[in-house]
């Protein structure tokens, strides 16, 4: 793993959480997105060499909505930036670590992205990132 990606955190209220984070960091953010796969709408934050993501959830039944249903708003995962998500979900599923989607899906901020189970990392859920090439952006 190359480096801390960003640490994601769940939010009731976007707006509401943009304008706390803009006043705690002493920025705005860069970015809002939605990523309807997962229902859920992202704010990024620049915090030096690292990100912040905010994510609201945009309907009942997504992971965000149950994640503040169950324990409240506040750290969801942490995201590792890798060269080769492939190889890298390969290596972890031979070390034991439970992999929640095998094949890489879209994430926000033109990232593949793969979830390992938190139960297998101290109950932290861990995220697993790789640029998107350009041309598959576009």
């Amino acid at each position: 793993m190359d480096k801390i990606e960003h640490i994601g955190i769940a939010v009731k209220d976007l707006e509401t959480s943009n304008l706390l984070f803009q006043r705690l960091l002493g920025t705005a953010h860069y970015k809002i997105e939605e990523v309807a796969s997962e229902g859920v709408r992202t704010s990024f934050f620049k915090v030096g060499n690292q990100k912040i993501e905010l994510l609201e959830a945009l309907v009942a039944e997504s992971p965000i909505a149950k994640f503040i249903a169950q324990r409240g708003e506040g750290i969801h995962h942490i995201a590792f930036s890798v060269k080769d998500i492939i190889a890298e979900v390969k290596r972890l599923s031979s070390e034991g670590f439970v992999v929640l989607n095998e094949k890489p899906m879209r994430g926000a901020d033109n990232k593949w992205v793969v979830f390992l189970h938190p139960k297998g990392v101290n109950g932290v859920l861990v995220e697993l990132c790789q640029d998107i090439p350009q041309a598959e952006v576009e």
